[in-house]
């Protein structure tokens, strides 16, 4: 097999170690391979680093563990080319029982240019990239958070969160704090209500009468603490990204114009996609590498449905939720008739993903040509099937021998 690449480095990461197989040609055009066993402290990287460019590897394949791959990762890419792989694909390949055999395997398959790396972004946006995904932890911190809440409320017989759109409003809070402090009586305290709340007074009075204790109250009090401190975390990183954001504010404010991406979508995006769509070969490839676009699975020349493949679960899950705001809008776009359709025909779960996937594939355009979000109306999916519906019955006509010419202004005046 020919080999594409003379001097590369194969390395198997742990925690702890990572082994390192060196192959470089040799006498008699045979290869020669070398290992050594490193620690993962700098030091010990600087020593692997120095090796390596001492023997001339040009290019070096560390196999994604967890996120242990990140310190040889960033010690190597100032000095050579480095490939980062999917675990995934090297599980299918038997009888490799050691460290060892890992890296030499590794090295093996790189030299041939049997591998594909995934992609690693550069220095700016890998920083960028570690707010926004810390920001998405405590998102979902406080979510957890408020449903803990919830369940406590359930406990105590209170019906508040049946009443109330979230435990975490103003008005919601404001009751929770009563009933912390010793306030028992649902009149006193639907009477905190606030703002249009208020029109819902009977029907509070009626969720706040249960069976809430002391043991509740102090329960209470530690979960609204912890909402407090995380609330508070996610301002202080609000405005930390806003600021890291500013080198792409162009790209972030083309993306603001597609229906249903807002700040935070699009600051996610940007963090996980790099804002350079050369990176990608295609919209269908982004979508792919994202995880929005439909799996194959194809067999005897038969295609079956699978779920969407693996992909970025950070941007797929801020994608989802845009979607979800874009069904709320109510046929204003082509995005929200596009999940209005789908969610009547194939569930909601499903046609939050594919305008997900629209939503993506818009974006790789948008930031490929420079050019802010252009809507195709709210009638297009309706004006496109009416048009493949003419086709065909003028297709069946002239199978039947006869000869169709549409007039255009006859055609104006049906739609």
């Amino acid at each position: 097999m020919e080999v594409l690449f003379e001097r590369v480095a194969g390395l198997d990461v742990g925690k702890a170690s990572v082994t390192v197989c060196v192959r470089t040609p040799g006498p008699n055009g045979r290869r020669v391979s070398e290992v050594r066993t490193f620690s993962t402290m700098s030091r010990s990287l600087a020593v692997m680093r120095d090796w390596l460019v001492e023997r001339g590897v040009t290019i070096a394949a560390i196999e994604s563990t967890s996120t242990y791959w990140k310190p040889p990762f960033y010690c190597l890419e100032e000095v050579m080319e480095v490939w980062l792989l999917n675990a995934a694909h090297m599980k299918a390949v038997p009888q490799r029982k050691t460290d060892v055999k890992d890296a030499e395997w590794i090295a093996q398959l790189l030299e041939h240019g049997l591998l594909r790396p995934s992609f690693v972004p550069p220095p700016d946006i890998r920083r960028l990239r570690m707010l926004t995904r810390y920001r998405m932890q405590l998102m979902g911190d406080r979510t957890r958070e408020a449903i803990r809440l919830e369940l406590m409320l359930e406990d105590a017989s209170i019906k508040l969160s049946a009443v109330a759109s979230s435990l975490t409003t103003v008005s919601a809070r404001a009751m929770l704090a009563a009933m912390i402090d010793g306030e028992r009586d649902p009149r006193m305290l639907a009477d905190l209500a606030k703002g249009k709340m208020r029109a819902k007074m009977p029907q509070l009075t009626e969720a706040l009468i249960g069976a809430f204790d002391d043991h509740h109250a102090m329960l209470a009090r530690a979960i609204l603490r912890r909402l407090e401190l995380v609330e508070a975390a996610l301002a202080e990183l609000d405005a930390v990204i806003a600021e890291a954001c500013r080198p792409w504010r162009h790209q972030l404010e083309l993306l603001q114009t597609i229906p249903g991406v807002g700040q935070k979508v699009a600051q996610v995006i940007l963090a996980e996609t790099g804002g350079d769509m050369s990176r990608f070969p295609s919209a269908a490839h982004l979508a792919a590498w994202a995880g929005v676009a439909p799996g194959v699975h194809e067999s005897a020349g038969k295609r079956h449905p699978v779920a969407a493949r693996h992909g970025n679960k950070w941007l797929t899950a801020m994608l989802v939720e845009a979607a979800g705001s874009v069904g709320r809008m109510k046929g204003a776009n082509y995005l929200s008739t596009q999940h209005a359709r789908l969610a009547a025909r194939r569930g909601m779960g499903r046609a939050q993903v594919a305008v997900a996937h629209s939503i993506l594939v818009s974006a790789h355009w948008m930031l490929s040509r420079d050019e802010p979000y252009q809507d195709l109306g709210a009638d297009w999916l309706a004006r496109r099937n009416d048009e493949a519906h003419a086709r065909r019955l003028v297709a069946q006509l002239e199978r039947l021998g006869h000869t169709v010419v549409l007039d255009p202004a006859a055609l104006s005046r049906v739609k």
